[in-house]
């Protein structure tokens, strides 16, 4: 809950700057989706942090990472987006490889696993959410800067009282991480917004499994984890899909 907290006040405290330059208008937002993609958002983030919390973080990542596969079923009923063969041949792909990338093994089977899938199903709902937001059923979108300024506002609101209850004092390094993980996530979130702006959900969404490629780049880079030959494999397959 702290993390959750952490992520959206940072992430609020990081846009304020360019919110106090722009006065994006609030006028004729469309208060329930906002609402819903927030709650949504807030569900998600902290259902994932749980279940990294009490199991394997290969394990959470693996389930939460359902999620593109849900929102692309979605997509069809709710955005009116036709996934065709070569869409879902290329995400079945990607699946897989995050599979051999993350291995998950038989801790994924345990009931802490509903949080994770959870997790995924909020992640599916929001990014539908999203694409409404920004233009999706032949709609105008509306401007990123008060998607990112509602959103962030009203997630600080509900993550801070939720956390309030709960609150253990952070250490110097521990609010340094939150901060980092408010600013990247709002870094994030905007280019994720910009995406579903110019494509369709059911494009956009599979390019997730990219983050685990990323992941192990990064684990390479600063760790000097050198990766696995299914750890590569598990990359190829992401990359190919």
């Amino acid at each position: 809950l702290q993390i959750s907290a952490g992520r959206f006040a940072f992430a609020l405290l990081t846009l304020t700057p360019i919110l106090l330059w722009f006065r994006p208008s609030l006028k004729g937002a469309a208060w329930p989706v906002h609402v819903g993609r927030t709650i949504c958002g807030w569900g998600a983030v902290t259902t994932m942090f749980a279940a990294a919390a009490a199991m394997r973080l290969a394990d959470a990542t693996a389930i939460s990472f359902l999620s593109p596969m849900v929102a692309m079923v979605l997509a069809i009923p709710l955005l009116g987006e036709k996934v065709g063969p070569w869409r879902w041949g290329a995400a079945a792909i990607a699946l897989v490889g995050a599979l051999v990338l993350i291995r998950p093994g038989a801790e994924a089977f345990q009931p802490i696993a509903l949080v994770a899938l959870a997790s995924a199903c909020f992640m599916a709902v929001e990014t539908i959410l999203v694409k409404r937001l920004t233009g999706g059923e032949n709609r105008t979108g509306e401007p990123m800067l008060r998607i990112l300024a509602i959103n962030n506002a009203l997630g600080a609101a509900i993550a801070i009282t939720a956390a309030s209850f709960v609150w253990i004092w952070p250490s110097p390094a521990q609010w340094a991480l939150l901060a980092a993980i408010g600013t990247v996530m709002v870094t994030a979130q905007s280019m994720f917004i910009l995406a579903l702006r110019r494509g369709d959900a059911s494009f956009v969404v599979p390019l997730f499994y990219a983050t685990l490629v990323f992941a192990a780049l990064y684990d390479l880079a600063v760790f000097g984890e050198v990766p696995t030959a299914l750890s590569g494999l598990g990359a190829a397959l992401i990359v190919a899909g």
